[in-house]
């Protein structure tokens, strides 16, 4: 009998047997599997992340504000819950995870390809991350395609524009996204206008504080686990994290409040 023919079960559903026999810590150390289980959860999140996040610029290309405004709903409560976990994480002591770190070697979650994967379509544009990478490895191609991708700030831009306002819908995708002018333009319209747009582009606001939310408690859970020492890996550790902190993915949006 194949695995297709076997009687379908929760356990076989889920992979179980699969996902529960994937933390293997490397000591004896009780605190050692919530380290690996906490990751891998965020591994998942961040599959989900960008699962959700490319169905939503794909529903913005195609206008569709009822569908955007539920999936970033969405991602928004996945966010929240990212950020909640580091609660749970913040239960360990520094000694605690001092007890482990040296078996941890040049693993980092500096590494994380899902995580630049995520940066790269909240518009992040930095090639340096992929010396991390094998070139011509799955992680190197998967996110080389995500730095030359339009990111969701491209296909919000598409919206605005399919919906009737005067933007760019040219930027070179390539690039940061930066400041633009006419585009803060379109967004005291959009405002003022108070219909479905500016419903979606509130929840991108959401999104965007969501974002920064998370890397401010991640650099004081780092801060407060190992300090100023440099990172797993070789990593600079807190003060590449404090350099990410309060630099908002969508800068336009912040920018035009300040006309509202």
């Amino acid at each position: 009998m194949t695995d297709l023919e076997k009687p379908l079960t929760y356990g076989s559903y889920l992979a179980l047997d699969e996902i529960l026999s994937a933390q293997r810590p490397r000591s004896d150390e009780h605190d050692e599997l919530l380290f690996i289980t906490i990751h891998q959860v965020y591994e998942l999140w961040f599959q989900q992340l960008l699962h959700e996040l490319a169905e939503a610029g794909r529903r913005m290309d195609a206008g569709d504000t009822h569908h955007v405004l539920r999936i970033l709903r969405r991602s928004l409560e996945i966010l929240k819950v990212a950020v909640t976990q580091i609660d749970v994480l913040e239960t360990m002591t520094p000694t605690q995870f001092n007890s482990f770190r040296s078996r941890l070697d040049s693993s980092s979650g500096f590494q994380s390809a899902q995580f630049r994967e995520l940066e790269a379509m909240l518009g992040r544009r930095d090639r340096k991350v992929l010396d991390f990478y094998p070139k011509g490895g799955g992680e190197y191609e998967r996110l080389d395609a995500a730095l030359t991708s339009p990111g969701l700030w491209d296909h919000f831009l598409t919206y605005l524009s399919v919906s009737g306002y005067d933007v760019p819908t040219d930027r070179d995708v390539t690039v940061p996204v930066e400041p633009d002018a006419k585009v803060q333009d379109a967004l005291y319209a959009v405002y003022q206008d108070d219909g479905g747009p500016s419903l979606v582009t509130e929840q991108l606001v959401d999104l965007d504080e969501g974002f920064q939310e998370w890397r401010y408690r991640h650099v004081m859970m780092v801060m407060r686990t190992i300090g100023d020492k440099t990172g797993t890996g070789g990593s600079s550790g807190v003060d590449y994290l404090r350099s990410t902190t309060f630099r908002p993915s969508f800068p336009d949006l912040w920018a035009a409040r300040s006309r509202l």
